[in-house]
């Protein structure tokens, strides 16, 4: 048998990869924010069309997280963000099919997002639902939720806005859980550190897909408190710990 060519391989590779950047869908919806309106702050009352609570769902996967939470909260307006394309296209047609107009989806990474659009106290809410675990312990510094995350967190949510967080990793939740004890403007609204179900909270297309397989869910509940001062303004690193890629990379 031959022996295989390499350079044939290598450049099958390169072509095989470059289709998969040329497979991103673009997205064509009422409910998308493209980069470019990003550049600056969105003026919500116009993008809504009134003004409303607005609250943020980090990582909306294909939208079944915030297509519940919009009906269930018809009064406030919602961000939902994911670095995925799909994702993101997904979620529009949901809402679309739906008929919903208080959300809106923007393919950012959260960082970016709270770091150089939105501002200071303006978010009503913070949702993050099962974001990647980084399971191994070596990975585990590329979580995106830590100290410094939640510190940021903090400052763009209203005086008594809440920030939810929910994961299928134990020692997620309890990191999540130690990071949010050294900030003391959050409070827990729970009995318990975090616990196994909350009541009413929408359940993701993964969370169901964890209950299925019998697994455990951490859900935590933090309010900010207005009576304790903020941090002062750590820098993040937005390289570190996520997956920012060429527009399209991962997409297909």
């Amino acid at each position: 048998m031959n022996a295989p060519n390499h350079t044939v391989v290598a450049v099958e590779t390169l072509l095989r990869k470059h289709r998969q950047i040329q497979r991103v869908i673009p997205i064509v919806s009422p409910h998308f924010l493209p980069a470019e309106r990003l550049a600056a702050v969105p003026d919500w009352r116009v993008e809504f069309g009134r003004l409303a609570p607005l609250a943020l769902e980090i990582g909306c996967g294909t939208g079944h997280f915030i297509l519940q939470r919009a009906v269930q909260q018809p009064e406030s307006d919602f961000l939902a963000i994911d670095i995925y394309n799909k994702g993101c296209l997904k979620t529009c047609r949901k809402l679309a099919a739906a008929g919903l107009h208080n959300v809106r989806v923007a393919r950012v990474e959260a960082r970016e997002l709270l770091l150089k659009v939105l501002p200071a106290e303006s978010l009503q809410a913070i949702y993050i639902n099962c974001p990647d675990p980084w399971p191994k312990q070596r990975h585990r510094d590329r979580r995106l939720v830590n100290r410094d995350f939640l510190a940021l967190a903090l400052s763009r949510l209203h005086p008594e806005g809440d920030l939810f967080f929910s994961s299928d990793c134990r020692d997620y939740a309890e990191q999540v859980v130690t990071a949010l004890a050294a900030l003391p403007g959050f409070t827990n609204q729970l009995e318990q550190p975090y616990i196994g179900q909350l009541p009413g909270y929408p359940l993701s297309k993964y969370m169901r897909r964890f209950i299925g397989q019998g697994l455990p869910l951490h859900f935590i509940h933090h309010r900010r408190n207005p009576a304790v001062p903020l941090p002062a303004p750590v820098a993040l690193n937005l390289q570190r710990g996520f997956r920012v890629r060429r527009p399209g990379a991962g997409d297909a």
